[in-house]
């Protein structure tokens, strides 16, 4: 069975758009995922900002940065000889009621082998915040050899229990957007168990909550169910990069060294408190924040001692990365507030690649490529903003998979559409359109099927139109001057038939047949024929009076205007037609454009046309007419002007020849004569009622005299 063209043609697309939606589904769907929420954190960024309140955070880090290693007693001396500084902060943080502090950096030696006694402070201070419930150390783990804490340090805080993973994981493009939530530990026994990651431990202490599985997978703190975690994973939403206070180690050992308790209270009671390194090149992290680069600011906290140390850092450097402590502080601080950023399932994101392809190849298909171009940009601007709208909500959709379904989907569609489906229009339309309106093209492709006979009764108007003296003129020059000559005419005729909507049917030598109302439908294709009619008589007048527009000739044309119910469509033979019109309000109309010969006017117009065109023109009326062939007298008239634009000359002239034209019609010849020869000299159609009126003032008509002038010649 054969399968119509337009079908199969559906079926096609489909394909392709189908086929084109599952490969960008299928191929790297995490990269794209991650990139789309990388975009997301920019375009939120430059368009929608978030400026979180620093101290409102849950969180805060104190960092040992570049400061700390340029300042006494830390310059010059490894870190491993730092503890009983680390020990005077941390308990001060204790002693301000910190929630919990957390060391993201991990001292896996230590000196107090060769100088016994030298990390007592330290230990102390761990051992005392550890029996509070309030210090965790980080350990890494490794495939084979882990990095823990000194075994002093471990024991000092109770082993493992106070030990949690400091480790963070990148996707498949090197990008960390997800922080684990669990690792297995291997018990003494040779078992395994989970235990939170460290920011998930901090998370919970500061709640006083445990971590508790769900059933189906996944994690929930208190009553907060963690989305994603039933991958073991959070993904991160990362406020702005100021929005987590830092704190230099370098200032905070000095003010815990001179005793400022209501420092360390203002401005560590009741968070979590992390320890890491924010250093120039060690343990950066790349995020999801990676294109949002701003020049880093090491310590944003208030300062207790120390100003900070400016010179320290250039002040016009971005960072494509963060540091690593920042990354578990954020993950702390999604936990607390209950934002961690939500993921739509693959089944969702699936649904919008096809949703947005196929919506965006049924307009490439369906609308000329510029449109179908056009809705695919609005498409993926609308989804840009509905996901930027959203992601500030906390969920992340996929931006770029969806759009980039349908513009792979539209490029490859406007192919086929090029090679395939627009093939035989593009022929068609090249056949046909020097003969046919484009209207009538584009009906005839919109049907998919060639013109064929046939034709309709509609309203129209036609305009007739033929030059005065054409064989005199044709006469005087060359076949190949009148050629250049009549094409100038046509081209300057025919553009402004078109300008208001007309149809050019056809050209006859020096004539041109045009169509107003058909093929396309317009509600006032009357005044439009007749504006035309007007500004073609205007234009031949410009023309005239250049010199060089027709080679030093003038032209004058005659144009007939009619209104009325005639057949319109394809007439003709069956190898060769024309859309054109047929019927009496044609003839009629051909009649009045060479009645113009008669009155000496421009454009003559039936009573139809006139009433349709309504108040937009300025008329006269000229005589009541039968022609040859129509007993049926028809009262024709002249457009002078369009409304308002009628001179004081013209608007004389019209009140002066209807006074004389209804003495005329009262046979009052004698009257009649004397207001016509008034304007005898400067109207042409008032000569000729002049001269009318005289023969019958001089040989009165007979009592049944219509004042019906009968036009004689066609």
């Amino acid at each position: 069975m054969r399968i119509l063209p337009r079908i199969r043609h559906v079926l096609i697309a489909s394909a392709i758009t189908l086929a084109v939606s599952i490969g960008v589904a299928a191929t790297a769907p995490s990269r794209l995922a991650g990139l789309s929420v990388d975009l997301l954190y920019w375009l939120r960024d430059r368009i929608v900002p978030v400026r979180s309140d620093p101290s409102a955070s849950p969180t805060a880090v104190v960092a040992i940065d570049e400061e700390t290693y340029h300042t006494p007693p830390f310059i010059n001396y490894p870190t491993v000889l730092w503890t009983r500084e680390l020990a005077g902060m941390l308990d001060a943080l204790v002693a301000a009621d910190a929630r919990v502090v957390g060391f993201d950096i991990v001292f896996p030696a230590s000196i107090e082998p060769y100088v016994p006694g030298f990390d007592r402070d330290f230990l102390i201070a761990l051992h005392n915040a550890a029996a509070k419930g309030k210090v965790v150390l980080g350990e890494v783990q490794h495939q084979k050899w882990p990095i823990h804490p000194f075994a002093s340090q471990a024991f000092a805080v109770g082993g493992v229990k106070n030990i949690r993973s400091v480790n963070l994981f990148s996707d498949d493009d090197g990008v960390i957007r997800r922080v684990p939530l669990t690792f297995q530990r291997v018990d003494p026994n040779g078992g395994t168990h989970s235990e939170p990651s460290l920011p998930l431990e901090l998370a919970s202490r500061a709640q006083g909550v445990e971590p508790a599985p769900q059933p189906g997978g996944g994690w929930a703190l208190g009553r907060y169910r963690i989305p994603g975690s039933s991958q073991n994973t959070m993904m991160l939403n990362f406020a702005n990069r100021d929005a987590i206070p830092t704190y230099s180690f370098a200032d905070l050992q000095a003010c815990a060294a001179k005793g400022d308790t209501e420092f360390f209270r203002k401005h560590f009671a009741g968070k979590v408190v992390l320890v890491g390194g924010v250093l120039d090149i060690e343990d950066r992290k790349l995020t999801s924040l990676r294109f949002v680069m701003e020049p880093e600011r090491v310590s944003t906290g208030e300062r207790c001692v120390h100003p900070p140390m400016t010179e320290l850092f250039r002040a016009d450097l971005v960072r494509d990365t963060i540091p690593g402590v920042m990354v578990l502080a954020a993950a702390v601080n999604n936990l607390l507030d209950g934002n961690v950023l939500r993921e739509i399932g693959p089944r969702a994101a699936i649904g919008f690649v096809l949703l947005l392809a196929f919506g965006c190849a049924a307009a490439m298909m369906l609308l000329r490529p510029l449109a179908g171009g056009s809705v695919l940009f609005v498409v993926s601007a609308v989804w840009t903003a509905v996901a930027l709208a959203v992601f500030r909500g906390g969920l992340a959709l996929p931006l770029v998979a969806p759009p980039l379904a349908a513009a792979l989907s539209c490029a490859l569609l406007l192919g086929y559409r090029f090679a395939v489906t627009d093939r035989d229009k593009r022929l068609v339309r090249n056949s046909f359109k020097l003969y046919l309106a484009p209207a009538v093209v584009d009906r005839m492709l919109d049907a998919d099927r060639l013109p064929e006979l046939g034709g309709e009764m509609r309203k129209v108007t036609v305009f007739f139109s033929d030059l005065a003296g054409f064989a005199t003129l044709s006469e005087g020059i060359s076949p190949q001057e009148l050629v250049a000559l009549m094409n100038e005419y046509l081209t300057a005729m025919t553009d402004i038939i078109e300008a208001e909507g007309g149809f050019v049917d056809k050209y006859i030598g020096d004539a041109i047949l045009a169509i107003f109302g058909a093929p396309l439908d317009d509600a006032q294709h009357e005044l439009h024929a007749v504006r035309a009619a007007l500004r073609c008589r205007d234009r031949l007048e410009e023309l005239n009076r250049d010199p060089s527009a027709f080679r030093g000739k003038e032209l004058k044309a005659r144009i007939g205007l009619g209104t009325g119910e005639m057949i319109v469509g394809n007439i003709g033979s069956r190898r060769r037609f024309n859309y054109t019109v047929m019927g009496d309000m044609v003839n009629l109309t051909a009649r009045l454009e060479g009645a113009n010969k008669i009155y000496g006017t421009a454009i003559l117009s039936t009573t139809a046309t006139r009433d349709a065109a309504g108040d937009g023109i300025e008329w006269r009326e000229i005589d009541r007419v039968r022609v040859v062939g129509r007993q049926q007298p028809e009262s024709v008239f002249e457009p002078v002007a369009l409304k308002g634009e009628m001179t004081d000359l013209q608007g004389e002239l019209n009140a002066v020849f209807a006074t004389a034209l209804a003495e005329y019609r009262a046979r009052r010849f004698e009257t009649a004569v004397r207001l016509f020869e008034a304007l005898a000299s400067r109207d042409p159609a008032s000569k000729v009622f002049a001269e009318r009126a005289r023969r019958w003032h001089a040989n009165p008509p007979p009592e049944a005299w219509d004042a019906v002038t009968t036009l004689e010649t066609k």
